[in-house]
């Protein structure tokens, strides 16, 4: 695999997007292609048919979806296509970036709280919010990650409600469309 200095992998490599939880234990673990980046950060893709696994769950997309890495490292910005129900979903996060152990993967700790926008009448809101509250509590979140996360979600609301750039279908669209023109199989069972 070919990358650059960043840790970048050459876009069309196969990699992973993975998250753990502030004590450090495993969460969600998604098989991806790196797509590139551009001037909102790092686009990963999965196609259709490609896993995401978590301890209990194992889940195989129906539709592809995009998943950009912003350089702030406080979320990740995943928008999903037909069939999904759900179009956008933001996971808030602490320390997303390139992994300092493993070249070409993106890591990242899930902070709970969740921007979703849904293409059915439940619209667009902050998910999550009881498992932000349950979780601060039990892994001890700092007072300042916990204010800077809180003020996060309700301004990533915002920009999802007004559809700016990334956030909007335009944006998320030309990079389904590079992965389209991937045209990556569906992946063996893990």
């Amino acid at each position: 695999m070919d990358a650059d200095r960043r840790g970048r992998p050459a876009p069309g490599t196969v990699t992973q997007f993975r998250w753990r939880k502030w004590d450090g234990g495993v969460h969600w673990v998604h098989d991806c292609v790196y797509l590139g980046h551009d001037q909102w950060g790092e686009w990963f893709g999965q196609p259709a048919g490609w896993r995401s696994i978590r301890p209990g769950r194992n889940v195989v997309t129906a539709g592809p979806n995009v998943t950009l890495m912003p350089p702030s490292g406080e979320y990740a910005l995943t928008v999903n296509d037909a069939p999904s129900r759900t179009r956008i979903y933001i996971d808030l996060g602490w320390d997303i970036g390139w992994s300092q152990t493993a070249r070409g993967v993106a890591e990242g700790i899930d902070m709970d709280l969740d921007v979703v926008r849904a293409l059915d009448e439940r619209g667009i809101w902050i998910d999550d919010r009881d498992e932000w509250d349950e979780h601060r509590v039990h892994y001890g979140y700092p007072s300042d990650v916990v204010e800077r996360l809180e003020a996060l979600a309700v301004d990533l609301e915002r920009r999802v409600r007004a559809a700016e750039a990334p956030f909007d279908d335009a944006t998320a669209d030309g990079w389904l469309g590079r992965l389209a023109a991937l045209g990556l199989a569906p992946r063996a069972a893990s």
